[in-house]
């Protein structure tokens, strides 16, 4: 396990549970939202997001953990360098509860994300806002992975369910790395 993607909407934990399992394999950390959205939330076209993904796989041939999805955009760019792939699928109520609490602290205390971005609140409601899209996201990703994987049949795949599976793997890790 050196070279690991790992998916999941919004609120599931990703980008938490890469940080850690970069460190503990002593890794890159590639955070695929840092990639996609430019300063005021212009999001990379497909070609120019592909051409960042592959220069930040290639600057780390020992190994990386990125974390998002962008599968429309990447195809299987990610997926077939990757020897692991870990789907966090957190129930969607754990997802959409810590995605709100995210969303408040980040919002009310200005937390820049990416390139001067902050949450915007217009952003989260309506129809097009990120509760509605990480709920749809949920719908899709049940859908959409698993051809995904089969497309990809050397990956190795975790798939977490729970925080006590999220956390039980973290604990492996660390175990795997002191030995």
């Amino acid at each position: 396990m050196r070279r690991v993607t790992v998916a999941g909407v919004s609120g599931s934990g990703k980008t938490t549970f890469s940080r850690v399992l970069a460190q503990r394999l002593g890794v890159p950390y590639v955070e695929l939202d840092a990639l996609h959205h430019g300063p005021n939330w212009t999001e990379a076209p497909a070609d120019e997001l592909r051409a960042r993904v592959a220069a930040a796989i290639a600057a780390a041939p020992d190994g990386w953990v990125i974390d998002g999805n962008y599968r429309q955009k990447l195809g299987d760019l990610v997926l077939g360098v990757a020897d692991t792939f870990v789907w966090l699928e957190l129930p969607l109520r754990v997802s959409l509860a810590r995605l709100a609490r995210r969303t408040w602290r980040r919002w009310h205390r200005q937390e820049e994300l990416w390139h001067g971005n902050r949450e915007v609140l217009r952003n989260m409601v309506g129809l097009e806002g990120l509760f509605v899209w990480t709920v749809r996201s949920y719908v899709r990703h049940k859908r959409e992975i698993p051809p995904a994987l089969a497309r990809n049949p050397h990956l190795a795949v975790v798939h977490l369910s729970s925080p006590a599976a999220v956390a039980s793997f973290l604990a492996a890790a660390s175990l795997d790395q002191a030995g």
